[in-house]
């Protein structure tokens, strides 16, 4: 097993919460690789930190990898922050784009912590996806 198929996961991810209407609907184009510079705006959406465990067994190089996705809000409440982790959940959840290495075998949503950071004035979900990958 190696990391060789997680930039293609990134990417297919990326891709699914940029195509989603759902996604659309609620943050609009605000999905990001990266956070964006500046100051919080709005609602948006980043594909963050991750891990990659090794699962290979007799059929080949087969990774778990944890996709950490991210909702951070200014608006007050948690009520839009949560409105948006549950499209990006759902456009997720089982999804199965085609990796330009590997093949997605499974995604699925394993748990979310759910805070205010900036002394209390932004709301952030962080969202913990698994995937299973065979690399190819």
């Amino acid at each position: 097993m190696s990391m060789g198929a997680s930039a293609a996961l990134q990417e297919a991810v990326y891709q699914v919460l940029r195509a989603d209407a759902g996604v659309q609907a609620v943050v609009g184009s605000a999905v990001y690789d990266e956070v964006p510079p500046g100051p919080v705006i709005g609602t948006f959406v980043t594909l963050g930190a991750g891990d990659v465990r090794d699962l290979s067994d007799g059929t080949g190089p087969i990774g778990e990898h944890g996709l950490v996705v991210t909702v951070t809000s200014d608006d007050e409440g948690f009520a839009t922050a949560k409105r948006a982790a549950a499209v990006v959940s759902d456009a997720l959840v089982d999804a199965t784009p085609v990796l330009t290495r590997g093949r997605l075998v499974g995604l699925h949503f394993e748990r979310a912590k759910v805070r205010r950071v900036r002394s209390g004035q932004v709301r952030r979900i962080d969202m913990t996806f698994r995937a299973i990958v065979e690399d190819t």
